[in-house]
């Protein structure tokens, strides 16, 4: 399994994993209720920014980060100043583009261990009708896969430049198979460890 997260020992690494998955669902819902115009949608991409920063990881670490959704960034922001309106645009691809960092963030400041815990607590109530053990499993995979899946974008985008070839819509294709590789990799190192 591909590890995202990052030792440290910022203010961000040292918060509960509890508080860290709290946060990022209210600032999910708080950015779809809330964020309606450009201002808020700059305010919270430079909020992210910050917090990549708090969290004592170098510039570089949100570069590659934001270099990862160029491609979504492209194709999402394109479609809607084409079909909507460039105002339109710059909000829903800023908003995309603010919680996807922050889950980013949330994987490179958390371990999986802490992160599968607090799920893990947090779904007890419900352990008479699910597998508790699986549902938290796959709910921090889900999260963990976010900036994985971006990684593979951008590196078959960068494979395609560098043959000099286009594919267009058909590079949904490499991008299935190499996640379905991937997710075959994690199913392996889950069945290694007596977890599935």
């Amino acid at each position: 399994m591909i590890q995202l997260h990052r030792p440290g020992t910022s203010v961000l690494h040292r918060l509960p994993a509890g508080i860290k998955l709290a946060a990022l669902a209210v600032i999910a819902i708080v950015l779809s209720a809330f964020a309606h115009d450009a201002v808020c949608i700059a305010v919270s991409l430079c909020g992210v920014g910050l917090l990549f920063l708090v969290a004592g990881l170098p510039l570089r670490v949100l570069g590659t980060e934001v270099w990862r959704l160029r491609w979504l960034v492209l194709v999402l922001g394109l479609a809607l100043w084409i079909f909507v309106s460039p105002q339109i645009a710059w909000i829903n691809t800023g908003r995309v583009v603010a919680l996807i960092l922050l889950a980013s963030l949330l994987t490179i400041t958390t371990r999986m261990s802490e992160l599968l815990a607090v799920l893990w607590t947090m779904l007890q109530p419900l352990r008479r009708w699910i597998d508790t053990e699986a549902a938290a499993m796959t709910v921090s995979l889900a999260i963990s896969m976010i900036p994985v899946v971006s990684g593979f974008a951008g590196d078959i985008a960068d494979a395609q430049r560098a043959r000099g070839t286009r594919l267009g819509v058909r590079a949904v294709v490499p991008l299935m198979v190499r996640t379905l590789r991937h997710a075959d990799d994690v199913g392996d190192a889950l069945a290694a460890r007596g977890l599935v």
